[in-house]
């Protein structure tokens, strides 16, 4: 399956349960592809972290909101598909 991640952002919080469950369902269906995710910590930079406050893990593809907070396999993998 050929996945297209240009311009995917995943919006995390260090210490984040949720985030790291995000990211372990993502790497069941993306595999080595993970690697090439864009990952940001929202408390690295202080507007992100004031856009996203707690609403975290998000996922992003090219600007449009994919899944807040639970992993949606099905809107990801469509999202992404090539």
């Amino acid at each position: 399956m050929s996945l297209d991640l240009a311009g995917v952002v995943l919006y995390v919080r260090s210490g984040c349960h949720l985030c790291e469950l995000f990211l372990l369902e993502m790497s069941l269906d993306l595999g080595e592809e993970l690697e090439r995710l864009r990952v940001l910590d929202v408390d690295s930079d202080e507007t992100l972290a004031s856009r996203y406050g707690l609403r975290v893990p998000v996922l992003e593809a090219r600007g449009e909101v994919l899944c807040e907070g639970v992993y949606d396999r099905a809107r990801v993998l469509e999202a992404l598909r090539v």
